[in-house]
């Protein structure tokens, strides 16, 4: 975790001047060449109940496409085939029936019809997420800090954000530190959630730079990467209301950083493996 830093909150201004003749016009050009741009397809992530998708999804026109046996391979207990007469995908799970038909550009749950853009590209099936996974019982929502979506499946333990960043956070901060150490900075970042002092998003309060960045897994970007097992069900534990530290809010490694302003304005409170925990 960084120094906290309080800073001014300043407010940002640009200033415009009247373009005229070739300047408008380039400016007419390249406005109209970045609305063009906007609207092409760009590969995106998209995760699943914590778990990052296999294969290739995109976005274009605001919709997010996945591959369809990849996302009920993620979401689990599917079977899915290609059925060549009624030449649509065809996935059978227990009782539910699901049909992607490119023909018809329709997706079919348990004999109710959605209209949504179905394609198929070289050998998938792409079908539109969040149409699939809300019509399947789960919910999906654009994360910004993944650059992508996440999908939360129904009956899921945990919200599919919460559990893909705070796993990530833990394994990043602490993935060296005992299972009780870990889940001690988890904790850390719901008791920031609670307090009035920080966001109220799980992601919000990892990747809050109001006051400066305020975990150096964030500036390094080893926040981004896969978090070992261990730290998943360190996140599990937390999420499930498991507090090993109390209210602390605050943390730092001595070995790797002074910690001045923490131990200037925080309350010491206890030391887990290498970190200190202050109120």
């Amino acid at each position: 975790m960084k120094r906290p830093t309080k800073r001014p909150r300043h407010g940002s201004f640009r200033v415009f001047r009247r373009a005229t003749g070739k300047a408008a016009l380039c400016g007419l050009l390249a406005a109209v060449s970045l609305s063009m741009s906007a609207q092409a397809a760009r590969t995106v992530p998209v995760q699943v109940d914590g778990k990052t998708l296999s294969g290739t999804s995109y976005l274009e026109q605001g919709v997010t496409y996945v591959p369809l046996r990849y996302l009920l391979d993620a979401l689990g207990g599917w079977e899915i085939r290609w059925d060549s007469t009624a030449r649509a995908a065809v996935a059978v799970s227990g009782s539910a029936r699901l049909t992607a038909s490119p023909t018809e550009n329709t997706v079919t749950v348990d004999g109710k019809t959605f209209s949504g853009h179905v394609t198929v590209s070289n050998g998938r099936t792409y079908v539109p997420l969040r149409l699939v996974a809300e019509a399947l019982g789960g919910r999906a929502a654009w994360d910004p800090y993944l650059g992508g979506a996440a999908v939360t499946s129904a009956g899921a333990d945990y919200d599919a954000m919460d559990l893909y960043w705070l796993s990530r956070i833990i394994s990043a901060e602490s993935g060296g530190e005992p299972l009780r150490g870990q889940i001690a900075v988890g904790n850390v970042v719901l008791n920031r959630v609670a307090s009035r002092e920080f966001p109220n998003t799980i992601p919000e309060v990892i990747f809050d730079r109001v006051d400066a960045v305020q975990f150096e897994p964030v500036e390094n970007g080893t926040v981004y990467r896969t978090p070992t097992a261990q730290s998943v069900e360190a996140a599990q534990r937390v999420l499930d209301g498991e507090n090993v530290i109390g209210s602390a809010m605050y943390f730092y490694a001595p070995a790797l950083s002074q910690g001045v302003w923490i131990n200037a304005n925080r309350t010491y409170f206890q030391t887990i493996g290498c970190h200190r925990f202050y109120l």
